[in-house]
């Protein structure tokens, strides 16, 4: 999407497309105006009128100005709305504003403000599609990849594009060009080789050989160190849950032939041996009212509470299976 105008608006679930969207803008700014300040900011933090103030004054500093305002569903306040039909009209060419959402919609009449021709939706990929693009992703670097090896890190990775091509340069590390990668090479790199992640956090509340109370210590204490991460977005922690019980779902629909790879189809096995097919739609459900809260809380309090949020989350998927926790209490 190359730069037309002052005001943009990229939403939906797609990181890794909404990403290359968002630089393919800033190098047409860059390109037309040399050297330029870039600022990001969450609306869950940060009120929306710092945001115009930054851009109606400009930078002293460079050439041009390049604003992401990430949480964009939240614009919604009709004096928010005003600030920026008031400052379209006067707003310097180089000066822009990029307005994201995870969610594919955000409030009418703020869609309304933007020219179509500068909003854009990234929906989820297809699994055909997902599969396609893992395949020429690794073809355009050099490698091929085995269609098991393929479709067993879409079930280890969260399938937007951003996060699979994070992943997968570590086998661009790790094997010289012209390699062949297998299942085998993909359980060593993605599930023996790596820090700590929402899927080590899967793994290790699974773990058949772990009394109940240790799974929701060692929970509890991967949570954490998550949170110390650079991947420690809450909503991203939630979605990556959410992913992991989507597929203990198709695992009860389908079989363990829906899953590949020996110790992806082990690991599914230890949790339907822990949640039942009603108690991981339970689940789904508390990740999904969890996601809301997380939301909701951000907008007004920042995101104090959501460690508090995201461990009684572990409590109630590992002791409570599925039940919401009418009383939970962390110890300081």
């Amino acid at each position: 999407m190359a730069a037309k105008g002052n005001l943009y608006l990229l939403s939906g679930p797609e990181f890794g497309k909404r990403t290359d969207a968002i630089n393919q803008i800033k190098n047409s700014l860059e390109k037309k105006f040399g050297e330029i300040d870039e600022h990001l900011f969450y609306l869950t933090e940060t009120p929306f009128a710092h945001v115009m103030t930054l851009l109606q004054n400009g930078t002293l500093f460079s050439n041009g100005v390049l604003v992401l305002c990430k949480n964009a569903e939240l614009l919604k306040k009709k004096e928010d709305l005003k600030m920026l039909t008031d400052w379209l009209p006067i707003a310097d060419e180089s000066s822009v504003l990029i307005l994201v959402s995870d969610e594919i919609s955000v409030d009418a009449k703020l869609e309304k403000i933007i020219p179509p021709a500068c909003r854009q939706k990234f929906w989820a990929m297809s699994d055909k599609d997902k599969k396609a693009w893992l395949i020429d992703f690794f073809k355009k670097n050099e490698y091929t990849i085995e269609n098991e090896a393929a479709q067993l890190i879409l079930d280890l990775i969260e399938n937007n594009t951003q996060t699979l091509r994070n992943e997968c340069s570590r086998f661009f590390v790790c094997f010289p060009k012209g390699s062949t990668i297998s299942a085998d090479d993909v359980e060593s790199i993605l599930v023996h080789n790596r820090e700590e992640t929402v899927f080590t956090l899967f793994s290790e509340i699974t773990n058949p050989s772990l009394t109940t109370q240790k799974r929701l210590e060692k929970g509890i204490e991967i949570m954490q160190k998550i949170r110390l991460s650079k991947e420690n977005d809450s909503i991203m922690i939630i979605s990556g849950l959410s992913f992991c019980f989507r597929k203990l779902l198709t695992w009860y629909m389908d079989g363990p032939s829906a899953i590949f790879g020996k110790t992806m189809q082990t690991q599914y096995s230890n949790a339907a041996k822990l949640w039942s097919e009603k108690q991981t739609a339970a689940i789904l459900a508390l990740l999904s009212e969890t996601d809301m809260q997380i939301r909701s809380n951000s907008a007004s309090n920042g995101t104090a509470i959501d460690d508090v949020l995201l461990q009684k989350l572990i409590y109630e998927i590992i002791v409570k299976k599925g039940a919401p926790a009418s009383e939970y209490i962390i110890d300081a």
